[in-house]
């Protein structure tokens, strides 16, 4: 489904990546494991369009994403890709329930209909209960159920977290995990899952580690 191929990328005289080939299948959870700096977060950036790559293709369905507009690009972002970040990125100003519509609203769904479906997330992901209140009324654990919510509430092909669960502790990090895993699987969503703990890539279903911009797949998967 999505696949890349001879990544290289420089930030100037550093190396990010080095002919990095990655690929990940619908409905698989891969853990893209390394120490800080390694260049994992890079590869993601690079996998979701976000960063151009130096040189290399990445390809979603057959489609190079480089010969993709920006217009394109961010409408794949919206639709079929969803996003989960270390620390959230929730909208302080909006509701939990609206930030989880706001995907669909920004794709044109009317508000009623984007709401039920967001509010619909929010009780799969435990936390139903703070649909009314702001991102900086809930605890980090459920503002971080909320942005899984938000990532799947598009019913994403793909699924894209950083680190979901570097800013919390390990008991609210888990529960986060197993309600994401367990959801993108139910879906046939693919995770590609960047973390540089072993305990978080014990969720994925196959393992990569990225070490001074290269990839070992450690399950031999090319």
């Amino acid at each position: 489904m999505l696949r890349a191929e001879g990544l290289d990328k420089a930030y100037g005289p550093t190396t990010a990546l080095a002919g990095v080939s990655f690929a990940v299948q619908a409905g698989e959870v891969v853990a893209v494991m390394g120490p800080s700096g390694s260049g994992k977060s890079t590869l993601l950036h690079c996998l979701a369009g976000i960063v151009r790559p130096d040189s290399g293709t990445v390809t979603y369905d057959g489609r190079d994403l480089a010969t993709l507009s920006d217009a394109r690009l961010s409408a794949l972002r919206r639709g079929d890709f969803g996003f989960v970040f270390q620390f959230g990125r929730l909208v302080p100003e909006l509701t939990c329930a609206e930030n989880v519509a706001l995907p669909l609203r920004l794709a044109g769904e009317r508000r009623r209909s984007a709401e039920r479906r967001a509010v619909e997330w929010l009780e799969r992901l435990e936390t139903a209960d703070i649909a009314g209140k702001r991102p900086g009324e809930v605890s980090g654990g459920q503002g971080q159920r909320v942005a899984v919510a938000r990532a799947l509430v598009t019913a994403p092909r793909v699924v894209f977290a950083d680190e979901p669960t570097g800013a919390l502790d390990s008991l609210n990090g888990e529960r986060v995990l197993e309600l994401l895993t367990d959801a993108a699987r139910d879906t046939g969503a693919a995770v590609v899952l960047v973390t540089h703990e072993a305990r978080v890539a014990a969720y994925a279903d196959r393992e990569v580690v990225v070490r001074d911009g290269r990839v070992r797949d450690l399950a031999g998967v090319a």
